[in-house]
């Protein structure tokens, strides 16, 4: 399956309630994110807290985000740092109908170049799914150079990277030099409209679970070529990303869901706790100036 993705995704947040998943919150919010006309889901990323969920919640998961989703494809998140592992776990998974995997750079053992490169074609040769590779040096501490995303790019069902490089020039140089047929979706929510107009096809975007339609605005006038209707709509974006970052996420989306009501609960599982009441404050003060607007 090819499947090029392009257009909003949503990297789906895990809801928790007295410590164990809770399934309703979950439903009710892919059915929010899908009335707003996202083009795609992704399932069981960071943002989704997966180290944190065992793997009879990660099948559960799955499993509903797909029945619910319809004709939106779900990508769902299956990385590790231990390629056999990876391997194994979306073996386990394979029975459901998903459209492909974000996968992340195997983080802490720091692997070189050409153990980047092994992991990921590895990876790709045990699943017909589409593949996306997520780069996120600040997170993995390594760094998928773009020569070798490139060379991971003629693998046939390799169809596109989620790049969280952290460097503008080399977020630059992949789309300068990119094929026509590989996505580029950024995963740096503040950087999503200088991406766009510099030709990514989208974004997986945590902050998009707040303030979506204005996030779908951007996406679609940039389909569009309107450069002037997507500055309009990333204005009032541009000031909200840095709030949902000033601590570790996604507890400050996890916050501004249940204040809305959206989620039952604002729990992350441990490590994660709650954000704190300073941020609190200010994350109600933004509630009431612009979201309820």
């Amino acid at each position: 399956m090819n499947t090029k993705p392009s257009g909003l995704w949503v990297p789906l947040i895990t809801p928790f309630k007295d410590g164990a998943v809770d399934y309703a919150s979950y439903d009710r919010l892919i059915d929010h994110y899908l009335a707003f006309g996202v083009d795609g889901l992704f399932p069981l990323g960071t943002t989704g807290e997966s180290p944190t969920l065992d793997d009879a919640e990660i099948e559960q998961l799955v499993e509903r985000t797909v029945a619910r989703a319809g004709k939106t494809p779900v990508f769902v998140g299956v990385g590790g740092n231990a390629t056999a592992k990876v391997t194994k776990a979306l073996k386990r998974l394979e029975r459901l109908p998903f459209a492909g995997i974000v996968s992340v750079c195997p983080y802490y053992n720091r692997p070189s170049q050409d153990g980047l490169i092994a992991h990921f074609k590895a990876i790709a040769g045990a699943t017909d799914r589409a593949v996306m590779i997520y780069n996120i040096p600040y997170r993995t501490a390594v760094n998928l150079s773009n020569d070798s995303l490139l060379e991971l790019a003629e693998v046939p069902n390799i169809v596109g990277a989620k790049d969280s490089s952290g460097s503008i020039a080399q977020s630059l140089d992949l789309l300068a030099r990119k094929p026509a047929d590989f996505s580029v979706l950024t995963g740096e929510d503040a950087l999503h409209f200088t991406m766009m107009a510099n030709g990514a096809e989208g974004g997986i975007l945590a902050a998009s679970h707040l303030m979506t339609a204005r996030f779908v605005e951007v996406t679609r006038a940039f389909q569009r070529n309107d450069l002037a209707a997507a500055r309009a709509a990333w204005a009032p974006l541009a000031t909200l990303v840095p709030l949902l970052f000033a601590e570790a996420n996604p507890m400050p989306i996890k916050y501004l869901l249940w204040r809305q009501g959206l989620i039952a609960s604002p729990e992350c599982r441990l490590p994660l706790t709650r954000i704190s009441d300073p941020l609190a404050r200010r994350l109600d003060a933004m509630l009431t100036d612009r979201l309820a607007a």
